[in-house]
């Protein structure tokens, strides 16, 4: 299908380009974002908008509805799509949406977990941003239609779990599917540098995109506290931000335009394939930030020496000592070794055979499955926290059961991650640093790099054990395709403003 995206365009061409994110916050007006695309369509190398859901937590317009209005007024809009509270059929239909409105830019996001909801229903999360990655790929290979994928990566990570897993988790949205990347927001030369060599020592050539926001204090000083999640901003960068701010006249703004323009520059020479701006939407201010980042350009590795607020005794992948492995739980030892003696699950021999035609008669009584599967859970609820979600992956996730996690991610920690603690219950540690720790000791890293398939939600309640061994549940070496094709037709451009 031939295909006008100044997204695919720009990557193509390896020419720097820009990107600047539209909030679309409930407070807004469609007119008012509407009008905000279309000032912002005319500003010089700004080839795109990215249109938020769920920024910070807090429900606001509809991404969709708002790219299609960004269309219509000459701005290619990329589109958040989250995991927030949407089921498979939800999905679906939202891509469904996407392409008739002739959109092809889908930014693939967990998504911050909702402040509030309207509803009184717990928030859920079916899919994580690898698996929706994977989805809307083979809703690529399956339809022909020519959707672009973007993923998110945060190298502002200070502790090493925290750090390494999102690299491990960024080379698996590349692996399903992610045609280039954006950096969550930071104020770290060394971490945007760090980034850059672990894809170059891999060979990963994916394009990344370097967010580059523009801070006022106000924000600073929650960014200092670690929200919105996954955001951070040094103490010294905070005050230095507050001083701007109270001792000039314009309360700090020229101050964080010339640092933007700077950290424009920065990224540009590191070989970031551009700039994904923030913080403001004021088309005049940005072209003004473009055009001073390439005057600024030649004094880059300066600039990068400048603007490099990391954490004191912060974890860098290339300049830390790691940490000696923290010894794993004798009982999960147990199950090592037991694992390696008796390979039923990943092995077809005649051990798993057999128990697979216990299985098959137990499945046959329903009290028998009911039986089996409560004891199952008396000693995996104990041991595990097992939420009886019926696809068991203890052994992929080094016994750490991701149905412990706020968000039931299943392939990496959100973004969200702050010190190594999770972003839903801040005094929780993340269950993704036990994973990362149990890995590390056995030396078995990189096998977290293998895509773990979303749970069947009907095998909720039901006997992981009969799952596993009759291959009804979802795991690695056995899953489902998560696109449903039933015939499609080719729908046209839809203009946004009829």
């Amino acid at each position: 299908m031939a295909s006008q995206n100044p997204i695919r365009e720009a990557l193509a061409s390896k020419k720097f380009f820009y990107m600047v994110e539209i909030v679309a916050s409930a407070k807004a007006t469609e007119a008012s974002l509407g009008d905000i695309a279309a000032s912002l369509a005319q500003v010089p190398g700004m080839v795109a908008g990215s249109i938020t859901s769920y920024a910070g937590g807090s429900a606001g317009h509809d991404p969709i509805r708002i790219g299609e209005i960004a269309l219509g007024r000459g701005l290619t809009p990329n589109i958040h799509l989250t995991c927030v509270n949407r089921d498979l059929p939800n999905f679906r239909k939202a891509l469904d949406d996407i392409r008739a409105l002739g959109i092809e830019n889908v930014f693939s996001i967990s998504g911050d977990y909702p402040l509030t909801t309207d509803t009184g229903v717990k928030p859920f999360y079916d899919l994580d941003s690898v698996q929706l990655a994977e989805l809307i790929s083979e809703t690529r290979a399956a339809t022909g239609y020519p959707f672009h994928i973007s993923a998110a990566v945060s190298p502002f990570k200070y502790t090493e779990p925290d750090c390494m897993y999102q690299y491990l988790k960024m080379e698996k949205k590349i692996k399903a599917g992610a045609d280039y990347l954006i950096t969550q927001l930071g104020y770290d030369s060394r971490k945007f540098r760090e980034l850059k060599r672990y894809l170059d020592e891999r060979g990963l050539k994916t394009p990344v995109l370097g967010n580059v926001y523009i801070l006022p204090a106000g924000a600073a000083r929650k960014f200092s506290k670690g929200e919105p999640p996954g955001c951070w901003a040094a103490p010294e960068l905070v005050e230095r931000i507050q001083a701007e701010a109270t001792e000039s006249t314009d309360k700090g703004l020229a101050a964080r335009m010339e640092r933007a323009a700077k950290m424009v520059a920065i990224v540009r020479g590191l070989g970031y394939a551009g700039a994904y701006l923030g913080g403001d939407h004021n088309a005049d201010r940005l072209k003004w930030i473009i055009e001073r980042s390439e005057e600024l350009a030649p004094k880059w590795e300066e600039l990068a020496e400048e603007i490099s607020y990391g954490k004191k005794d912060g974890f860098y992948l290339y300049e830390s000592k790691p940490a000696p492995p923290k010894p794993m739980r004798p009982l999960f030892r147990f199950f090592d070794v037991m694992a390696k003696l008796f390979p039923v699950k990943h092995e077809d021999n005649f051990l798993r055979r057999f128990i697979a035609g216990i299985m098959g008669i137990v499945a046959k009584s329903p009290k028998a499955a009911q039986t089996l599967e409560k004891l199952e859970l008396s000693f995996k609820k104990p041991v595990f926290g097992c939420q009886e979600c019926g696809n068991c992956v203890l052994g992929e996730m080094e016994y750490v059961c991701p149905m412990t996690c706020p968000k039931n991610m299943r392939n990496g920690p959100c973004g969200g991650t702050f010190g190594g603690q999770c972003e839903v219950i801040p005094e929780q540690p993340c269950i993704w640093v036990a994973v990362y720790e149990n890995a590390k000791v056995t030396g078995r890293q990189d096998g977290l790099k293998v895509y773990i398939p979303p749970r069947k939600k009907a095998l909720q309640g039901t006997s992981a054990f009969i799952n596993l061994f009759l291959n009804r549940d979802n795991r690695p070496e056995h899953s489902e395709p998560l696109v449903q094709i039933t015939g499609t037709v080719e729908r046209p451009r839809v203009s946004a403003g009829r």
